[in-house]
């Protein structure tokens, strides 16, 4: 199976944000590049929120780029056989944390959101962060720095916020 054929069936057994869900799928109907960076008129990226539920914090990254905090997520690439392999990739290559394990139930949130080059169509899951975890901010970072659930909001915008709320929600903490 492809990326993309992955993708739809991920997008397809999601099953909240309906009209955005929706959307993801029509466009990846008319853009069979839909996975790709080099598609202009969009395409999917796949992130994860590093959560540490134990000590009730979050990791986020300052993106070097946008310079705003994130959570750690990008562009799928060719060796990326799933979306949540696509998310893992990220989340372990941009926290430098090992041992990361996907929430279980699939993408937390979709978020679409413009950036200088294209429309980024975002499915969002949670990575649950082993105990002892340690991050390494990666050469994509200006900076990366665990947050209390309730500091999330002062730094970060609301995608970000909401897709804690939601992975809070999930973990019913």
């Amino acid at each position: 199976m492809s990326l993309y054929d992955d993708a739809v069936l991920v997008l397809k057994a999601y099953e909240d944000q309906e009209e955005l869900r929706r959307t993801y799928l029509e466009h990846l109907e008319t853009h069979p590049d839909g996975m790709w960076k080099a598609c202009g008129d969009g395409h999917i990226t796949a992130s994860a929120l590093v959560i540490d539920p134990s000590r009730g914090r979050v990791l986020l990254t300052l993106h070097k780029k946008l310079r705003m905090w994130l959570q750690m997520g990008g562009h799928c690439e060719p060796s990326d056989d799933t979306l949540t392999a696509a998310a893992l990739r990220e989340a372990t290559e941009e926290s430098g944390v090992a041992g990361l394990s996907l929430l279980p139930g699939g993408p937390v949130r979709l978020d679409r959101h413009h950036t200088p080059c294209a429309w980024h169509l975002d499915v969002q899951y949670a990575a649950l962060a082993p105990a002892g975890a340690v991050a390494a901010i990666s050469d994509e970072s200006l900076d990366l720095r665990w947050f209390a659930y309730d500091e999330v909001a002062d730094v970060a915008d609301g995608s970000v916020v909401r897709l804690l709320e939601a992975t809070r929600a999930r973990l019913a903490v």
